[in-house]
């Protein structure tokens, strides 16, 4: 039998929901210098890809949204894969440590899987490694357009690129 926090809240497509609600989400999440974090820098000029970005709500209050948002590595021999930014994946402070985020990140991956498409983020890589098969072990000699730690930029798909390249928006692009 389902539980009832399952029955109350539901899981629909984030352009279904308000943007400044979750903005406002993201600031209560993240802080508002969230803006200064280098994923942003990745985001830049860029729209979220719908079909993988959803949000979860119960009534009228969003509890969570997880957006995803098309990059590219430009290897530094030549190739161009395209990939996806997942994150942020965010939920309303007093409703973490529910397995909120964990519903957003299953759905998001899902979509993506059955799009065979080729993922990246920045996270925690025993969560993210555990839960979701993601793991750095191509992403040493990426560049990104601001710090990060190494252990934190992890991948996971079929296709995800290694050796040395960089990573940045993929602006005109639909994955």
């Amino acid at each position: 039998m389902p539980c009832v926090e399952e029955e109350m809240t539901h899981t629909v497509a984030i352009r279904d929901v308000d943007a400044a609600a979750v903005e406002r989400l993201l600031d209560r999440a993240f802080g508002a210098d969230r803006h200064l974090r280098t994923a942003y820098r990745l985001r830049e000029g860029t729209a979220a890809i719908a079909d993988l970005s959803f949000a979860l709500v119960e009534g009228d209050a969003l509890l969570g949204s997880i957006q995803c948002w098309p990059v590219r590595f430009a290897g530094d021999d030549g190739r161009i894969v395209p990939l996806v930014l997942v994150g942020p994946v965010a939920v309303a402070p007093a409703r973490q440590q529910e397995g909120l985020g964990r519903r957003l990140m299953t759905q998001a991956l899902a979509a993506a899987d059955q799009r065979a498409l080729d993922l990246m983020l920045i996270g925690d890589p025993d969560y993210y490694g555990r839960f979701f098969g993601f793991t750095a072990a191509a992403t040493a000699a990426w560049r990104l357009p601001g710090p990060v730690e190494r252990h934190r930029l992890l991948a996971r798909g079929a296709g995800v690129p290694t050796g040395a390249g960089a990573i940045g928006p993929r602006v005109a692009a639909v994955a």
